[in-house]
């Protein structure tokens, strides 16, 4: 290849490695949460909780428990959602160490949503969405919620799932 193909490549390939996004770019969820005093249960969340539940009992699956420290762990992904402005992931990794610590967890998953204005509306995306609904079906023994509305009214969702 000719030098003055390469080296327009080689930038490019540069700009690409080294402006990846880190961990670093984002606040810390994690690192701020108080586990000890989750916040009081919205009637939209103990909604969610119920339909979740129905429909674990209706397939044959046992009801999940809520969790206190399971819900301070999803209000703290909740907020940091509003505050990035994006329904994400990000740091699920230090949130399931955090629950493995603190709940005794030996198995974490969570389902993660926005912009659906009920309880119904949410777990009906959720079952719609087969690797969602997998996770409500799933072998756990605990769950809770949390359902935040940012600035416009728009709500955010993290619900998480442990195995205890």
């Amino acid at each position: 290849m000719k030098v003055s193909m390469t080296l327009p490549l080689l930038a490019f390939i540069a700009l690409v490695g080294f402006t990846s996004c880190s961990t670093e770019s984002f606040p810390e969820e994690v690192s701020t949460l108080n586990i000890n005093q989750a916040p009081q249960a919205k009637v939209i969340e103990l909604e969610i909780m119920e339909l979740i539940n129905e429909h674990r009992i209706s397939i044959g699956l046992t009801p999940l428990r809520n969790h206190n420290v399971v819900k301070s762990v999803a209000f703290s992904h909740t907020d940091y959602m509003i505050e990035v402005n994006q329904v994400n992931h990000d740091n699920f990794f230090q949130r399931k160490s955090s629950l493995e610590q603190h709940a005794r967890a030996s198995r974490v998953a969570e389902n993660v949503a926005y912009s659906f204005n009920s309880a119904q509306a949410v777990v009906n995306a959720w079952l719609k969405s087969e690797g969602h609904r997998e996770t409500i079906e799933g072998d756990f023994t605990d769950f809770d919620i949390s359902a935040e509305q940012n600035e416009q009214g728009r709500w955010y969702y993290t619900n998480i799932f442990i195995k205890r």
